[in-house]
């Protein structure tokens, strides 16, 4: 039996990287702290799928050099000779479709922070949706955002539960840091 303070199951089996063990405390269900850094985990999501989150974790900050600092307007800015250029960096993940998919949806955050002040006031104006509502959004506004992705980029910023098990330390920092709309709205 699992003690009352025990992390998730795979923190406390040591199967988790250092890295991954420091991303599961201090960001898994936190909500990100700005538009660039909700982006970031947006990019982080698309590059994972097919992948390990470990390959993903490792990768971190060599995918956020490659997409400069996940700064949404320069990522906008992308042409075919900077895709090409990310095409043969073997610090990210290399995948033409993704790396096109995230700069059609750095345009598409762009839109919406012209529309609704921010990506996150766009979020925050369409919480609370079901799974199922959310994974429609997102198809109807990005690419290579299916089910996984766009739930894990949810969880990952709390806007659906699910980043931590009740009896893990971190749990309650997660549900403290929530803004009131979120806790009554889950």
């Amino acid at each position: 039996m699992e003690s009352k303070k025990s992390y998730c199951t795979a923190v406390k089996t040591g199967v988790l990287s250092k890295l991954h063990k420091t991303y599961h405390d201090t960001e898994y269900g936190f909500k990100a702290e700005s538009d660039n850094a909700f982006f970031g985990r947006l990019i982080l999501e698309i590059n994972q799928a097919g992948l390990s989150w470990n390959t993903i974790i490792n990768k971190k900050e060599s995918i956020r050099n490659a997409y400069v600092d996940f700064d949404i307007s320069k990522i906008a800015t992308f042409t075919e000779k900077d895709i090409e250029s990310l095409l043969r960096n073997p610090g990210i993940i290399r995948m033409r479709a993704k790396i096109e998919a995230i700069v059609y949806n750095a345009k598409q955050v762009l839109i919406f922070q012209k529309k609704n002040g921010s990506f996150e006031n766009w979020l925050d104006q369409n919480h609370p949706l079901s799974e199922k509502e959310w994974v429609k959004l997102f198809k109807k506004n990005f690419k290579f955002t299916g089910k996984e992705i766009t739930k894990e980029f949810l969880i990952s910023n709390g806007y659906i539960e699910g980043a931590h098990k009740k009896n893990c330390p971190i749990y309650p920092k997660t549900i403290a840091a929530q803004p009131m709309w979120a806790i009554y709205n889950t």
